[in-house]
């Protein structure tokens, strides 16, 4: 190995090539960075969805290491898209730097400044996605969506909130934009933005694009709120009075809720697209969201789904301002804990389902709906509970990264969303029971997230704060109630008896159910004979140990006939009907690979949906957590 290191060296120095130390990715220190950096990124490039971006960095003559984000908050995970930049160029003094990656950090770039520079100058590119199967599809003819975090370097070694960045941007010509950037000066279709450090410059994305409505959310306000709202088409753009009425009550109801709010202003940002990729993601002064085109012009008919503003707007509150203390990390590039989520996410989940209730964003019906359909989750649809904790999953976003999974069933994945939010219906049922329904989970939220008003810097806490909160409105052992359900293997969906519903199955679907096979054109067996599967036939999740996966079917299955007839979801679903009065299996033709197999299942109990029905002799703390406050 010695002589081989040293003909290399020799090779190396005939070849003109010289190669320095390897530098180390300086720790971050909580101190001022020695200058503005200078951001501007070209999002003209429509054709080939490139964005092209230039940043001109104050640095010092010595090594220097840039990074590229990986850890975004929101995605609880290293998911920053270092696979799609190229073509990194480094100046100085005119002449171009030699670079080289980290062998252990490959999103850290270490260059050498030369003597006489104070500045290097970077260009590169963001090659977004052409399609949904390279990720999510960021720029289309109509509209993009720009992420501070796909399109910048910022210096290792310093926290990002001390690293000033004067930010500007080049649009497609009439495009219009939205973000929580506050603008400085604009020529042409180039916009500028105040100074902001890189912390909140990336906590700040943009929608642009062709077709724009801005409304304000909360007029005469001296804090402003306004709804923008991008489409494929202008026609989307027509916001029904019933619709902007719920979106205003919205932002009423949550703060009645909270008390106080953490920002300036807020912006929703909302793309009514079937184009550019779905996203919700939370931030601090805004929050991406995308919905169906129809999303206002059919408001009676598509309510599913509408809690995403809600869910994303609390994030406001509960996750940027108050947020787990192993969430916040001084730089984009340092591994977030995420044990924290199911307060995070949980409780944000909580709060999305019953804000939406109490503004009008989805109805007293199809809300309950819905939370028939999580009860059902964790009372039969969760066979992984059995070996799985809700606080595992917190982990889920690093293990699998919302990929596919073969038994999400069984494996789980990301359920700290809705395990926790039924652990917080059995905190507040819990809290209305000791106080003679005194004292509720809306008194913890205002407690716990509505305080220092106008604050938006970041507030941390930990387990020990969020027990001691709930002491401070009920003495009780709350760390072992929690405990009992983030750590312990519990039919959570109980925590709906306790808010005085039953969970009952019919053979009746809701409208939740409905609703949900149109949007995603499945039918659900799920909870009588085991499964979902696609119009086409195509077998998504099969419930482990169900009657189906005993019977041998696989998620890798496609059926192809019932009981001797092709395949139609009408066909399998009268069949399943028809086995109730009688004691034939039914007889499932599949292909599996390119192989064909009869499998028969021994069900007799009809058609099964979820749904809740009152507990009389109970207090019902469930229908007046969804009054409006």
């Amino acid at each position: 190995m010695k002589n081989a290191a040293i003909a290399l060296a020799v090779g190396a120095a005939l070849a003109g090539i010289q190669f320095s130390a390897k530098a180390e990715v300086p720790a971050p220190v909580d101190q001022p960075y020695q200058g503005n950096i200078q951001l501007h990124v070209d999002a003209t490039d429509l054709s080939h969805r490139i964005f092209n971006i230039t940043e001109v960095i104050p640095a010092k003559p010595g090594q220097m290491t840039l990074l590229y984000p990986s850890w975004i908050p929101g995605h609880h995970s290293p998911t920053g898209p270092i696979d799609k930049v190229a073509g990194f160029e480094f100046k100085a003094n005119g002449k171009v730097l030699a670079w080289e990656r980290d062998a252990g950090n490959v999103n850290a770039f270490h260059i050498d400044v030369p003597k006489g520079a104070n500045k290097v100058d970077v260009s590169f590119k963001f090659l977004s996605p052409q399609n949904r199967g390279q990720g999510r599809v960021v720029m289309t003819p109509e509209m993009l969506n720009l992420q501070w975090n796909t399109v910048a370097l910022y210096p290792a070694g310093y926290y990002t909130r001390q690293i000033p960045v004067d930010s500007c941007v080049t649009l497609p010509k009439d495009w219009h934009y939205a973000t929580a950037l506050e603008n400085k000066s604009s020529k042409g279709n180039s916009y500028c933005f105040k100074t902001i450090d890189f912390e909140n410059l990336v906590d700040s994305p943009m929608f642009a694009g062709k077709y724009y409505k801005r409304v304000d959310l909360n007029p005469g306000a001296d804090t402003p709120v306004h709804l923008n709202v991008f489409a494929d088409r202008a026609k989307d753009l027509d916001i029904s009075d019933e619709g902007l009425k719920a979106h205003r009550e919205l932002v009423q109801q949550m703060y009645k809720l909270y008390g106080a709010h953490h920002y300036n202003h807020y912006d929703f940002l909302l793309a009514l697209t079937d184009k550019l990729g779905g996203i919700g993601l939370e931030h601090h002064r805004s929050s991406e969201n995308s919905a169906k085109q129809d999303y206002f012009t059919k408001w009676d008919k598509s309510w599913l789904g509408r809690d995403l503003l809600a869910h994303e707007f609390n994030h406001s509150w509960d996750g940027k301002y108050r947020r787990p203390a192993e969430l916040w990390t001084p730089t984009y590039n340092q591994v977030k804990r995420d044990m924290g989520l199911w307060v995070y996410e949980g409780q944000t989940q909580f709060w999305g389902y019953i804000v939406s209730a109490r503004s009008g964003l989805m109805s007293q019906d199809n809300t309950m709906d819905m939370l028939a359909l999580l009860g059902a989750t964790y009372d039969k649809g969760r066979p992984g509970m059995q070996w799985r904790t809700i606080l595992d999953t917190t982990n889920d976003p690093t293990i699998a990264q919302r990929s596919p999974l073969a038994f999400r069933n069984y494996q789980m994945s990301e359920d700290y969303y809705q395990g926790g939010q039924l652990i917080w219906y059995a905190v507040d049922a819990k809290l209305r029971n000791l106080t003679n329904n005194k004292v509720s989970v809306n008194d913890f939220a205002k407690a716990f997230f509505g305080v220092h008003p106008g604050a938006w810097d970041i507030n941390t806490y930990t387990f020990d704060d969020v027990v001691a909160t709930l002491n401070g409105l009920q003495q009780y052992d709350w760390a072992t109630f929690i405990n009992a359900r983030l750590k312990g293997h519990v039919n959570l969906s109980d925590s709906l008896k306790d808010q005085g519903w039953q969970l009952v199955y019919n053979d009746t679907p809701s409208a939740a159910v409905k609703a949900m096979e149109d949007r995603y054109k499945r039918v659900d067996f799920t909870y009588s004979l085991g499964f979902s599967t696609n119009k086409k036939g195509e077998l998504s999740d099969v419930l482990w140990d169900s009657q189906a996966f005993n019977a041998g079917l696989s998620p890798s299955m496609t059926l192809i006939a019932v009981n001797g007839e092709s395949y139609k979801a009408e066909l399998l679903q009268d069949a399943v009907t028809d086995a109730k009065d009688s004691k034939a299996p039914i007889e499932l033709l599949v292909k599996d690979f390119d192989q064909y197999r009869t499998i028969k299942i021994d069900y007799h109990q009809g058609l099964k949906y979820p749904h809740l029905v009152r507990i009389e002799q109970q207090p019902d703390y469930l229908s007046q957590i969804l009054k409006p406050l």
